[in-house]
């Protein structure tokens, strides 16, 4: 069978399902849907489906059609040039694959208080103060920055990154579809949730926020501060009764995923060749969210060094798996593709322009 690229992130999705069911059973918890409050996952995840493809198609179709009665053979047209059976199954693969790792990774990030009740935070804060000369970072940041202005630009960054991943992945599997660079993103972010869920198991930690919420106490109310407070009720409510909670609890620090994702998505656009434009977006991005995480106290920095380093080795780990031609561009070897290889074989000929 030709290989899709997607095989690494389909074994990562069973492997994680099997984990997070034996913590669950060694907890005695129950796997919830992450997301059941928007009802249960084998509605939404075909409804999300079919809206991609309408999203896809629909577009083209209308473009390319001559008048309006003529939209449906488009659609039809359309659909058949670009929704062959390997395309529909690199998408499915990759979509069902994302949504079981993601979904067993929020659970097993959930059961981290009741597998491991050592809190790690007076360490980090002292690591932080000590790399700061004695003051804490975040405090650091609301004197340079202040708490008004800043705290709603910074807030709107970071929760347009809870849409824009799975935006991401939307377009990687749907749109670019069955690219070396679709397999190699959604790979690299399932590593990255991966090594995170095993750093929260090693190290637990509620983040400043939580540890001393006074030091963000006079930050302006945004939807990162709302967010912040929903959070802490939930797991409040989950450690009290987690048998009879539909309510999976979010909080775990240590790295942070967000800086880790965000690398990721800077290293994989510069090594694929993507806009120029596009690669120093996403690095300008990197900075705000690294900046904006501790502001507001999500994370420490020495979560945000590991987030980095996550990052950077999600990215090389899916590259080598998920787009090996790409590696291979840059191998130490000095080897080349045998597309490549052809190619300068070629340039190379007598009487080749």
């Amino acid at each position: 069978m030709r290989r899709t690229g997607l095989e690494l992130s389909s074994a990562l999705a069973v492997a994680s399902f099997i984990a997070a069911a034996m913590v669950a059973w060694y907890c005695d918890l129950p796997l919830r849907d992450p997301d059941g409050s928007t009802g249960p996952t084998f509605i939404r995840l075909p409804a999300i489906v079919l809206l991609a493809l309408l999203l896809d198609i629909v577009p083209r179709a209308i473009i390319r059609a001559s008048t309006w009665r003529s939209i449906r053979e488009s659609v039809v047209e359309v659909a058949r040039e670009r929704w062959q059976l390997a395309s529909l199954r690199f998408m499915l693969v990759g979509l069902i694959g994302w949504y079981v790792t993601y979904a067993s990774i929020r659970n097993l990030k959930g059961m981290v208080p009741f597998a491991n009740g050592e809190l790690y935070d007076t360490q980090l804060d002292r690591l932080d103060q000590a790399m700061f000369a004695g003051h804490r970072p975040a405090v650091l940041l609301h004197d340079v920055l202040g708490t008004d202005i800043a705290a709603h630009v910074l807030s709107f960054f970071y929760i347009v990154w809870i849409v824009a991943l799975p935006a991401s992945l939307a377009v990687a599997l749907v749109w670019a579809r069955r690219d070396r660079v679709s397999s190699w993103w959604v790979t690299a972010v399932s590593l990255d949730w991966i090594m995170g869920v095993i750093l929260n198991f090693a190290l637990p930690t509620l983040g400043p926020i939580y540890d001393r919420p006074g030091d963000f106490a006079g930050l302006a109310e945004t939807g990162t501060t709302s967010l912040q407070q929903s959070m802490w009720t939930e797991r409040l409510q989950v450690l009290a009764d987690p048998a009879n909670t539909h309510t999976v609890q979010n909080i775990a620090a240590f790295a942070s995923l967000h800086v880790a994702i965000a690398t990721t998505a800077c290293i994989v656009a510069h090594r694929a060749g993507l806009h120029r434009a596009l690669v120093q977006a996403l690095r300008v991005f990197l900075v705000i969210t690294m900046i904006a995480t501790v502001y507001f106290g999500w994370h420490y920095v020495s979560d945000v060094i590991a987030g980095l380093l996550v990052g950077i080795v999600a990215a090389w780990v899916a590259e080598r798996f998920a787009a090996p031609e790409e590696a291979e561009r840059d191998d130490p070897a000095g080897e080349a593709s045998p597309k490549r290889a052809t190619a300068q074989n070629l340039a190379a000929k007598p009487g080749r322009s």
